[in-house]
């Protein structure tokens, strides 16, 4: 339990200005230069530090590919494989669709491995 204890000295000396002190002035501000421009800098081709997997299934977009992926703690089917064509990807997800039209949404914390019967576009 914390307790509080009043001091009335303390706040009739907290009601009364410093002594000796000047009030504050504001300073008059300085004018700095204008600023230079910057130029824009030249857009790098993808470095390889940033070849995500999302960045790579975006690549092959249009491509057939063969997902593999597991569902840890999953009685009923901890494993699936989906093989379709790359529609899109996104950071957490890629979407699929079989030749009979069914579409799926792929969570990426599932996927273990894509494989391609082609050629797989790197960088682009």
């Amino acid at each position: 339990m914390v307790q509080y204890y009043w001091n009335p000295a303390y706040a009739q000396q907290m009601q009364q200005p410093f002594q000796g002190q000047q009030p504050f002035q504001p300073q008059q501000q300085q004018q700095l230069p204008p600023a230079a421009p910057v130029a824009p800098r030249p857009r790098q081709p993808m470095a390889e530090e940033e070849s995500y997997i999302e960045n790579i299934l975006r690549f092959n977009k249009g491509k057939v590919g063969t997902f593999y992926l597991t569902f840890p703690n999953n009685r009923e089917w901890n494993a699936k494989v989906v093989t379709g064509v790359v529609e899109a990807a996104g950071k957490d997800h890629v979407i699929v669709s079989e030749t009979s039209g069914k579409r799926y949404l792929l969570l990426m914390i599932y996927l273990d491995y894509v494989t391609f019967d082609e050629e797989i576009t790197y960088f682009q």
